[in-house]
């Protein structure tokens, strides 16, 4: 029977004394008794508390990002103020007591503009619950009349009062109440923290600037300084140039509910002026609906005359008003500014809308000073002219021009050279015409025969060298 053992040739072979051989030592990086490297679980821990530390940071972040979206409009803020507060400074006043100067007015022109929009919607709300009677009676007058029906008032105001959606409608506007309440807390709180925020970074601005580049090389420095100076220009200006077309537009359409006796008109006005110009894309029809809305109640028709006049006004700003006055403070192509509208309420929503012209102008502006510019070609196709199928050269008629005057420039010169040849032939002839005018002129007559047939022989010898020349050379 052959031999069971297993024993491989690597197998620990029992001394002679019956001990056995000491173990091998494990491999390199590998722990005792097992075949894992020794990085591997230092690798798995490290990698485990990168991923506790991303979970935890995106769960912070997710958490305050509505104080950082806080931050950013008070920063945007301070930049529109700058100018302000900086040039009240160079007279001499500290920069804490300007910015509280320039918040103080902000503070007041906000609490009056509310104060009047809210009353007029008060009064505007309790007039039409006044009224509401009156407007049922001529709807219900207007549909008996058309569809010969018998309605009547009280019937449709007791099915009303006697109706399940009526009551769970004043239900739920109970209960929204506290909703309503919280929200409106909510909405203050943020006001202040951007407040604050806003007049720290206007007061403390030159020392946030060196804070900002104490930490940084001279070389970085210049262009954070660049950068900070860009955006007050850009921002302040944006601000600027909306305020003025704001103006302009509360002006005009105040004119306008004047002159067709709507009431609150100058609050119509500063609501029409403001809403249009600081919301971006859709302030305007939001700025429209109001002076509609209040029109309608005097009279229908003048609602379709504000509707008229809120159209045609957006036209001429557009295309007259805007260009001229943002072509020096944020020179920012309109198709730009609506891209970075909805890039901006798409990523921070009426907050990116307020804030994303300003920025963008920034960025651009700070971008527009690194990058290179060259000159344009001279070529057609800049401006839109298309050239010739299969070629980029001139055209048929800059060709047919070209050989018209090449041609007429080939004959000029053949007749010049014919005249030149003409008038060398004349000179050359003139000279042996007289010889021979003279020469019959003194003709002594048969006497001197001999004479003149000697000159005669002499000019036929002297006319026939030519020829016996090209004998010879032929």
């Amino acid at each position: 029977m052959a031999s069971t053992d297993e024993s491989g040739p690597d197998a620990p072979q029992a001394s002679l004394s019956g001990t056995t051989p000491p173990t091998r030592p494990p491999a390199d990086g590998a722990a005792p008794g097992t075949g894992m490297p020794r990085w591997l679980p230092r690798a798995m821990v490290l990698a485990l508390a990168l991923v506790a530390v991303f979970q935890l940071g995106s769960w912070a972040f997710h958490q305050l990002i509505g104080l950082l979206i806080n931050i950013l409009i008070a920063f945007f803020l301070a930049l529109a103020i700058e100018p302000a507060v900086s040039r009240m400074s160079a007279y001499g006043m500290r920069r804490g007591l300007a910015t509280f100067l320039v918040f103080l007015g902000l503070l007041i022109v906000s609490a009056g503009f509310v104060t009047l929009l809210g009353s007029m919607l008060a009064g505007q709300i309790i007039k039409m619950i006044e009224d509401f009677p009156d407007y049922l009676d001529s709807v219900i007058n207007w549909v008996n009349g058309h569809f010969h029906t018998d309605l009547r008032r009280v019937d449709i105001q007791e099915g009303l009062l006697h109706s399940d959606w009526l009551r769970k409608y004043v239900q739920n506007s109970a209960t929204g109440v506290l909703d309503v309440s919280t929200q409106v807390l909510g909405g203050l709180f943020q006001l202040l923290t951007i407040g604050l925020f806003s007049f720290y970074f206007a007061a403390d601005g030159p020392r946030l600037r060196r804070a900002l580049c104490s930490v940084l090389p001279p070389a970085r420095q210049v262009e954070v300084l660049r950068a900070w100076e860009i955006a007050v220009d850009k921002t302040g200006g944006y601000i600027y140039s909306r305020g003025l077309m704001a103006l302009v537009s509360g002006v005009a359409h105040y004119i306008l509910l004047q002159a067709l006796g709507i009431p609150y008109a100058p609050v119509l006005a500063v609501w029409v002026g403001l809403v249009s110009q600081f919301i971006p894309t859709i302030g305007t029809y939001l700025a429209g609906a109001l002076p509609m809305l209040i029109a309608f109640t005097v009279d229908p028709w003048y609602a379709l005359w504000v509707l008229i006049f809120v159209v045609v006004y957006q036209q001429f700003e557009n295309y007259m008003l805007q260009p001229k006055l943002t072509a020096k403070t944020v020179d920012i192509h309109p198709a730009v500014a609506f891209g970075s509208v909805i890039a901006g309420t798409a990523l921070l929503g009426a907050v990116g809308a307020l804030i994303s012209i300003p920025a963008v102008a920034t960025l651009q502006a700070f971008l527009g000073a690194y990058v290179k510019r060259y000159a344009v070609t001279d070529d057609p196709r800049v401006q839109g002219h298309r050239t010739t199928r299969g070629s980029a050269g001139p055209g048929l008629l800059t060709r047919a021009r070209g050989l018209w005057e090449r041609r007429s420039g080939t004959s000029e010169h053949t007749a010049a050279d014919s005249a030149g040849t003409a008038g060398s032939e004349a000179t050359d002839s003139g000279p042996t015409d007289a010889g021979r005018a003279d020469s019959g002129a003194t003709d002594p007559g048969p006497t001197d025969s001999g004479s003149s047939d000697s000159g005669r022989r002499d000019s036929g010898s002297t006319d026939s060298e030519p020829r016996d020349s090209g004998d010879g050379s032929s």
